[in-house]
Formats: C-alpha cells, sequence, structure tokens
C-alpha cells in the first residue's frame, strides 16, 4: 500500500486496518490532533467526491493501493490569510489610482490592476471557505464589524456595480467604485485577515 498526504509518502504500519476507510479513519484522527483537515482524497489514481466516499471506503487494501489525501491545516489558512492581507493593502493603495490613470489615457494600468483585483477576490473566497472548516477560526473572523459571509454578500453587490460599469465603460464610475467603495473594504479585509 502506498499512502501520501498532499504529495508526499507516508509511511504506515498496519494493525487492523482492512478497508481504505479504516485507513482513512486513522490519517482523520492524525489530522485532527494537528488542526488538520482532509479536503481530498483519490485513490488508485481516481478523485474520490462525496457522491463515491461510502463504496471506496469500503475497498478492501491490497499491496498496489494507492492512497492520496489533501489536507490544509489551520497554520496553512491563517498563513493564507497573511499572505492575502498583504496583496490587498497592495491592491487597495493601485486601487486609488485608477480614476487618474482612466482620465490620463492610462487604461491598460487600470486593467492589470483590475485583473490582480479580480485574482485577489478569487484567492481569498477559497481561503475563507477553508477556513469554515475550522469553526473556531471562521467564527472569531469579523471584518469591518461583520461577520465573513455578511462582508462578502455586501462586497459581492459593490463588485457587481463595478463589473456592470466596465461593462458599460463608465470610466466615472469605474474610478468612484475602486476608490470610495472597493479600495477601503479591501483595506478592511487586509486588517482582518492579516491577524
Amino acid at each position: 500500500m502506498n499512502v501520501t498526504v498532499n504529495g508526499n509518502a507516508v509511511d504506515i504500519t498496519l494493525e487492523d486496518e482492512k478497508t481504505v476507510g479504516d485507513v482513512l479513519r486513522g490519517l482523520e484522527t492524525a489530522f485532527a490532533q494537528n488542526n488538520a483537515t482532509t479536503i481530498g482524497i483519490t485513490l488508485n489514481g481516481t478523485n474520490i467526491g462525496a457522491d463515491a466516499f461510502d463504496a471506496a471506503a469500503q475497498t478492501p487494501l491490497a499491496d498496489d493501493t494507492a492512497i492520496d489525501v489533501t489536507v490544509v491545516s489551520e497554520a496553512d489558512v491563517t498563513a493564507a490569510f497573511a499572505a492575502e492581507a498583504k496583496t490587498s493593502r497592495a491592491i487597495a493603495a493601485k486601487l486609488e489610482q485608477i480614476p487618474v490613470q482612466l482620465q490620463s489615457g492610462k487604461d491598460k494600468d487600470a486593467n492589470a490592476i483590475i485583473s490582480q483585483l479580480a485574482d485577489l477576490v478569487d484567492g481569498v473566497c477559497h481561503t475563507a471557505s477553508l477556513a469554515a472548516l475550522f469553526p473556531p477560526l471562521f467564527e472569531k473572523l469579523t471584518i469591518a464589524g461583520k461577520s465573513v459571509s455578511e462582508f462578502f454578500a455586501e462586497f459581492s453587490d459593490i463588485l457587481n456595480d463595478f463589473r456592470q460599469a466596465l461593462e458599460d465603460k463608465d470610466n466615472v464610475l469605474i474610478g468612484d467604485l475602486a476608490e470610495y467603495e472597493i479600495s477601503p473594504r479591501l483595506t478592511a479585509l487586509a486588517d482582518a485577515i492579516a491577524s
């Protein structure tokens, strides 16, 4: 049997384990003791989704069984948030320059910042979804006095307005939203996730 965790081989000594589920339960217990949890399982090269988990767990162990487990820890989430906080601050500062860039014909520079914003929002949403796997961490996270879901619901509305302004090529609205709505929220986000 070959077991890897996040791509690294793990030396496991079998005791009474007879099925893949037995091995996975033992791994999950060890992960929980280290504030970590499983977010993906591959069995013999096949990704096992939630709907196929029960059948896969009953698979008998064999010498050629290959189990690859993807794990995330609370420390991983905290480190990702810290990195995203730095990026949020940098992009917040850049967003304040968009009105000037649009007025001076530097649309290419403004578009590069907008692309960075889209990547950041995608990354933070992914990290926040992982943080939800650790309730003590997630429940104490507030952004500008709001829960994560409240903050992102409000932010989503603003981002939709921003997207519409981009489609309409309304440079005045793009600049106003970037400078006065999105930038301060990114700063508040950075303050919350940095800690």
